[in-house]
């Protein structure tokens, strides 16, 4: 299946930086165009199943902040 996502695109120094706007990942690169390949590569890979055979267990943890 195939999805379309937008992208932002900034320079930064000798870098580019490429954004997924619909979700938080993010990469880099030294054009423009490997920013958006790497970009894809990095949403291919966060959209793959888990490959775990034993599914990870979630654990609420309460934290006491100073809210000075």
């Amino acid at each position: 299946m195939k999805r379309n996502f937008n992208a932002s695109v900034w320079q930064e120094d000798n870098w580019f930086v490429a954004q997924c706007l619909e979700v938080d990942i993010a990469s880099q690169g030294e054009t423009e165009a490997e920013a958006l390949a790497n970009l894809s590569e990095a949403l291919e890979l966060h959209f793959e199943p888990p490959s775990a055979t034993v599914l990870p267990q979630v654990r609420k943890i309460e934290v006491e902040i100073d809210a000075a």
